[in-house]
């Protein structure tokens, strides 16, 4: 496994990591994500990634039934706070009162006295910035976070807040986890760029196109156990999967066979071929899964073929 500096911190991440939107809790048996989770941290894999919101606690919950089985000080946890949490008010966004009621039920489910990396879920427009800035410089001073950060939040958005907290004098975020995948590349016109200046390193999701870019829907078949055959809901992986997509990872394909790689190892150093992308997290249904996509950590793509991969995804 290899590691790189999460931004301007000197916390260091696994380049891959693991997750658990749309798995842990929910389409995954308990019993197998306990082994995934057990055979990522054997392989070097030191960075979890969760969130209050998935399944409502249920995936927090899988993964702090395994964690302490791990000595604490070697394993990277992240969550997030904004989504409903029930059917209140006062239970969703980024306000003081959630952010400290949802950091406790974390710790809770979570099993831990701290959390690594604290993230705000999405931006929430009906409360002040500072109120939120404020709320997470107070978790981390009283050491129930160390770091804090974002997701899905814009360039200018980050900007604003950086400039926020430096006025304050408050802590600044040090990471942004946005969607980035050879089909989903919107970061690389602004968020990037932004965060490069600041020192606020990407923890990207989805780099494998929930599935689409390991190769498995080539040729137009559906495998019986695949997402695509179960998921048809808002996230499903049926995006990804008209004929001209599948036709671009069909000729991928080629292009990491020449390299001696699996299409999901090509996927996961394509995202990783930038320098401010921390960590890719990446789901598993199975142990074979953490295997595979653990086996991309440190795997450089040729500039010849980088350029190949750019004509074939234009």
């Amino acid at each position: 496994m290899e590691y790189r500096k999460l931004g301007r911190s000197g916390l260091m991440v696994s380049e891959i990591s693991l997750g658990s939107w749309l798995t842990f809790g929910a389409s995954v048996d308990d019993s197998v994500a306990g082994d995934c989770i057990r055979k990522a941290y054997e392989l070097g894999i030191n960075f979890f990634d969760t969130a209050d919101a998935y399944n409502r606690g249920a995936a927090e919950t899988v993964l702090g039934q395994v964690l302490p089985e791990m000595p604490r000080d070697t394993v990277v946890i992240a969550t997030k706070v904004f989504f409903p949490m029930g059917d209140w008010p006062t239970q969703r966004g980024l306000s003081r009162k959630h952010i400290h009621d949802q950091v406790h039920a974390s710790l809770k489910r979570l099993g831990t006295d701290y959390i690594d990396l604290y993230q705000a879920h999405r931006f929430d427009e009906h409360t002040p910035t500072d109120e939120t800035l404020r709320a997470f410089d107070d978790l981390v001073r009283q050491g129930k976070v160390l770091y804090v950060g974002t997701s899905n939040w814009s360039g200018e958005q980050i900007i604003q807040a950086h400039a926020l907290a430096e006025g304050m004098n408050l802590d600044k975020t040090v990471s942004n986890q946005p969607i980035y995948n050879m089909f989903k590349r919107h970061i690389e016109k602004d968020v990037i760029c932004s965060c490069e200046k600041l020192g606020v390193g990407q923890v990207v999701f989805s780099p494998l196109a929930q599935g689409a870019l390991t190769g498995k829907y080539v040729g137009g078949e559906i495998p019986k156990d695949s997402r695509a055959a179960h998921n048809t809901g808002q996230h499903s992986v049926h995006q990804y999967l008209s004929e001209e997509l599948c036709g671009k990872v069909e000729r991928l394909v080629t292009v990491a066979a020449e390299l001696e790689m699996t299409m999901a190892q090509l996927a996961l150093a394509w995202c990783l071929r930038q320098e401010n992308v921390a960590s890719v997290i990446t789901g598993a249904t199975k142990v074979a899964h953490v295997e595979d996509n653990a086996a991309a950590a440190g795997k450089k793509i040729p500039e010849d073929a980088l350029q190949r991969i750019e004509d074939i995804l234009s």
